[in-house]
């Protein structure tokens, strides 16, 4: 009959369908599953009956499968029912609470992604590896449960190693699940072979491959748990091509529960004890709120500390939102003289690493004494060894400081000489920061970019962010007023994150909170590391507000008439500068090609009309493509961004 109704209907002819295909197809429509995967249904019958009939087992199977549809089994023979490895794959992702997986498919995991999405399991397939990997390691950090990244064999795989190196530096949860040669054909130079489980030793917690059909179920929680437990981070699990097809019995496999949530450290007494005195004798505190803290969902604790001690802090770039940068307290604007000045300070979830400056002068005091909270003990004492080093949980030690300050009835004055200095120094920043955005020129400048954004972002939409110029003067202007709200290229300083990151926002953000928008703000050099993600997010009706601020090249371009005399001058790659990219380049065109919405701006008032529409559109993805001066720069900076050894 569905057949037939196409072909009325000038639908495609399904001339490949089978009779025992329509046979199985009645049973299946007889038990009210077909309408659910219909579209699936329609574009796999074109690619011929083997893809078919792989999905049609996929989904018969994972009717019989008793712990998805809560029934009990009806007969013995039920009870002897057979799994394919994918399906075994599927069904411990389930049960271990992954929702998302972001991938590519092909050879030998297509069936992976089937049967994960039978079993309710979100497939997002992306258009490269990498960008899948930074999709699935922003889901962990947003939801504190690892996403999956599914990836083919050899090159697919070594595509992926970027995003599992990121989500290490980034201590952020991921899962690669990556497909390899069958078995019997190792050393034999099979198909896009590789050292797969010995090359994710170096940028995982765990590799490993399992012995068996039966041992997956306990593989996959292991590396779960592994990725969330202690210092988050990535973990990679090896399938045989073998494997995916291969049937087990049921009866034989031994299903592991789901891993509970990591288990809560406290720090020692003494230490918590001595941190506090430090703090109460400080002349010049200073708090500074990494991203750990926003991982480990300490806003309450942090803002409490903040709120009853009345101490100064400063969020590192992802810990902007833990507490609110509207907060009286908040000296962001002040960063380097903060730094430079404070004789205590207090990291919460922050490393002494280049975004600190290492913790050394002249950055900051040669006597400045650190106060470090951390989870990884490792961590305590890298770079400058901590006047108090407090190992646990950021939470959980934030509220024993907190209980001990408050034993002490301390609250830092809000009239001191220390406040008075951050204050001054704060408005002069932002008093320049503002000339520079009203500064009346032809060309945008960055300032009035971000100047003119600011005003119409709503308050709860997560930015993500990357570039040179574009994130650095990004994140001084635009504020964040919820944690886990910003995402960048992090610890690791890696471009090409942004498109990956956004999709990942997206879903999270379609499933829990429908209303928010997720804004990713792109200098253009780092928009073309991922640009064909737009596609993705087209396809799946994401929709994701692309602002692509283009001054024609890697921090400085040339204009068109420049870029026009460098041609006369020769061939380009002699003549033209290493930074130049091609001037004005009509990047929104990619999103219009896609179905989504694009804008070319190049004023101030084409910049906020563009914006407006993109915040009314619900349904597909928009790119503002905002033309700056290509000479375009930061305010001038007491120290340069980028602290370098004096060698």
């Amino acid at each position: 009959k569905f057949v037939g109704q196409q072909r009325l209907s000038g639908g495609p002819a399904y001339s490949v369908v089978s009779f025992p295909l329509l046979v199985a197809l009645a049973i299946y429509t007889a038990r009210g599953h077909f309408v659910n995967h219909i579209e699936c249904f329609c574009s796999l019958v074109d690619r011929g009956d083997l893809y078919l009939w792989k999905w049609l087992y996929s989904l018969f199977s994972n009717l019989a499968d008793k712990g998805e549809r809560g029934m009990a089994p009806q007969n013995a023979e039920e009870e002897d029912e057979c799994l394919s490895g994918a399906q075994l794959v599927a069904k411990a992702l389930k049960m271990q609470k992954v929702e998302y997986i972001f991938g590519i498919v092909g050879i030998p995991v297509t069936e992976i992604a089937i049967a994960a999405q039978a079993s309710g399991i979100k497939y997002v397939g992306m258009r490269n590896e990498q960008s899948a990997s930074y999709a699935a390691s922003a889901v962990g950090y947003l939801t504190g449960r690892p996403g999956v990244c599914l990836v083919v064999s050899g090159p697919g795989l070594v595509h992926a190693l970027a995003g599992m190196a990121n989500a290490n530096m980034n201590c952020w949860p991921l899962i690669v699940i990556g497909g390899s040669s069958d078995r019997n054909q190792e050393t034999m130079g099979a198909f896009q072979e590789f050292p797969q489980v010995e090359t994710c030793r170096l940028y995982s917690k765990f590799s490993a491959r399992p012995s068996s059909l039966e041992a997956i179920p306990a593989v996959i929680e292991k590396a779960v748990r592994s990725s969330i437990y202690g210092r988050p981070g990535a973990c990679y699990v090896d399938i045989p091509g073998d494997f995916v097809n291969q049937q087990v019995n049921k009866s034989a496999v031994r299903y592991v529960e789901c891993c509970p949530a990591p288990p809560i450290s406290m720090a020692e007494e003494l230490a918590v004890s001595k941190a506090a005195s430090f703090i109460a004798h400080s002349r010049k505190p200073l708090l500074i709120i990494g991203k750990g803290a926003a991982y480990a969902h300490a806003e309450d604790s942090i803002r409490k500390l903040v709120d009853q001690c009345g101490l100064p802090f400063l969020p590192t770039p992802m810990g902007k939102g833990v507490v609110p940068d509207n907060h009286p307290c908040c000296v962001a604007a002040a960063r380097s003289r903060a730094l430079q000045s404070a004789d205590v300070i207090i990291l919460l979830g922050a490393r002494l690493n280049w975004i600190l400056h290492f913790g050394l002068p002249p950055r900051f005091r040669p006597d400045v004494k650190i106060i470090q909270v951390d989870i990884c003990a490792e961590e305590l004492g890298n770079n400058v060894r901590p006047a108090a080093a407090l190992l646990g949980d950021i939470k959980a030690v934030t509220e024993q400081l907190l209980e001990h300050l408050n034993r002490k009835l301390w609250k830092y004055p809000s009239g001191t000489e220390w406040w008075s200095e951050l204050q001054a120094k704060m408005k002069s920043n932002e008093e320049t920061s503002k000339a520079l955005a009203l500064r009346k020129h032809p060309l945008m400048n960055y300032y009035t970019v971000f100047h003119h954004i600011r005003e119409l972002l709503p308050k709860d939409c997560i930015l993500v962010s990357e570039g040179a110029n574009t994130m650095d003067i990004g994140r001084t202007i635009l504020p964040n007023y919820h944690p886990r709200h910003r995402l960048d290229a992090g610890t690791f300083g890696t471009m090409g994150v942004g498109l990956g990151f956004a999709t990942a926002a997206a879903m999270v953000t379609k499933d829990r909170n429908p209303e928010s928008r997720v804004v990713c703000i792109e200098g253009d050099s780092a928009f073309g590391f991922s640009g064909m993600e737009v596609e993705t997010m087209c396809r799946y009706n994401l929709p994701v507000i692309i602002i692509i601020v283009n001054n024609n090249g890697i921090y400085s371009g040339l204009d068109a008439d420049s870029w026009k005399k460098v041609l006369e001058l020769g061939e380009p790659a002699i003549r033209a500068p290493p930074v130049c990219l091609l001037p004005n380049a009509h990047y929104e065109q990619i999103a219009s090609a896609f179905g989504g919405k694009g804008y070319f701006v190049q004023t101030p008032e084409e910049l906020q009309a563009a914006l407006k529409r993109s915040l009314a559109e619900n349904h597909a993805p928009s790119l503002i493509n905002v033309m700056i001066d290509p000479q375009s720069d930061r305010k001038e900076q007491d120290f340069h961004w980028l602290t370098r050894s004096n060698l």
